[in-house]
């Protein structure tokens, strides 16, 4: 049997979720209530057996590190070999700096992969909502006797711009990779997830460290290089859900996906748990309150009067009488006052929303408010305007947020995150 290193790269900024990452890796995002969306990555490689882990690290990694701790919720907090680790920049006598790409990532780190011995080593990301088994992966890659092998997915024209494409023959293997195509070929989606012979691995990205013209990416680089010199490249395409959650629409989504009559992914699946790190709370308290379609985590309170349709309310969240929440993602310790008003929003840990605050509304616009922000009674955000983190009463100047624009704490302007303008 094949000894599997997996690696999981976590270092992303994921600027394009906006004020989320603010103060987060895009892994370390809090999804469907109780989880972060590194836990269906990791709860893959558990479920697939694999229980040699490496994390990779880089952009405001703390709350990443303190959920994995050490791995106990995953069986992964090994003394001795495998277990979870977690590996972050460092400086050293020979060249190692901040992670310019994904293989750069690797390439920095693979000294610790090689104290491992594996024969394989599986590359993944750390920002995907999926179920794989990589043991599927790893069998037709064996069989298949690649150098690499890369999951691929169906796309259509519309998405292809979004994805890099690979192109193949008959029997599987690949004939072109392009990196975000503005006019894709015909092909399917990669992944971002990889399996490697552990030898063909060293040798490529020592080749890639040498040189000054690549940007030291898998997609950009390393497998457009090894196709284009006739390597045993090999796709394997998978069949299930997932979602790249690497905006704030597609973040949305997923979630919506969840409340669906028939979602498309199933959390309740025992015989493939997503294993997280839970706190200690107490059970949901719902009074005569209305409930429809939605997620409801342990520790929220829902008053009588209120009313909470096809959302998700995370651990702690308090939602008082007359209150109303319809399509949105309420995350930890929020708490939405009497006779506010959200809908088609995002609302950030420990966001204290005021009496008769209204936040978003219908339309296709999303609206967001950042961790750990307080707002007024009767203070309103529009659909498409947002609220950046730790932003107090103080600040406001203003009793509403337009759409299109951005209202920040005054306390720390060199930590605004996200570029957007300001109100």
């Amino acid at each position: 049997m094949k000894k599997v290193c997996a690696v999981i790269l976590a270092g992303g900024e994921g600027s394009r979720l906006g004020v989320l990452t603010a103060k987060r890796t895009k892994p370390a995002v809090p999804f469907a209530g109780k989880y972060r969306i590194i836990d269906f990555a990791l709860s893959n490689c558990v479920n697939s057996g694999f229980t040699d882990v490496m994390i990779l690290a880089q952009y405001r990694p703390h709350s990443l590190i303190e959920h994995i701790g050490g791995g106990g919720p995953w069986d992964l907090n090994r003394e001795h070999w495998g277990g979870v680790r977690i590996y972050t920049p460092y400086q050293s006598r020979e060249l190692a700096d901040w992670f310019v790409g994904t293989a750069n990532a690797v390439q920095q780190n693979f000294l610790f992969i090689k104290d491992r011995k594996p024969d394989l080593v599986v590359i993944l990301s750390g920002d995907h909502i999926y179920r794989m088994n990589y043991g599927d992966l790893v069998s037709a890659h064996v069989e298949s006797g690649a150098s690499v092998t890369l999951a691929t997915i169906p796309v259509t024209r519309e998405e292809a711009p979004r994805f890099g494409i690979v192109s193949t023959n008959d029997q599987g293997w690949a004939t072109s990779f392009v990196e975000k195509p503005a006019d894709p070929p015909p092909g399917a989606g990669n992944m971002g997830v990889y399996c490697f012979d552990y030898e063909a691995l060293d040798r490529v990205l020592l080749e890639d460290h040498l040189r000054d013209d690549s940007s030291k990416d898998f997609g950009k680089d390393i497998l457009p290089r090894m196709i284009s010199r006739g390597e045993k490249v090999f796709t394997w395409h998978y069949g299930g859900y997932w979602r790249d959650v690497g905006t704030l629409e597609s973040y949305w989504e997923a979630h919506m996906d969840l409340l669906s009559d028939k979602p498309a992914y199933d959390l309740n699946d025992l015989g493939w748990l997503i294993h997280t790190r839970s706190e200690n709370r107490a059970p949901a308290r719902l009074g005569q309150a209305k409930v429809v379609n939605s997620l409801i985590t342990h520790g929220c309170t829902i008053e009588t009067g209120a009313v909470v349709e096809r959302s998700v309310l995370g651990p702690g969240v308090y939602v008082a009488s007359g209150a109303v929440i319809r399509d949105s993602v309420v995350m930890n310790d929020a708490v939405v006052s009497k006779d506010a008003r959200v809908q088609r929003a995002l609302v950030d840990k420990r966001v204290r929303l005021g009496a008769g605050t209204k936040i978003g509304g219908p339309g296709t616009k999303l609206t967001v408010v950042g961790k750990g922000s307080e707002l007024p009674d009767g203070f309103v955000v529009h659909p498409g305007g947002e609220v950046a983190h730790d932003v107090s009463p103080e600040d406001l100047e203003v009793d509403e947020v337009p759409d299109g624009l951005c209202v920040y704490t005054k306390r720390r302007p060199w930590d605004i995150g996200p570029t957007r303008r300001r109100y």
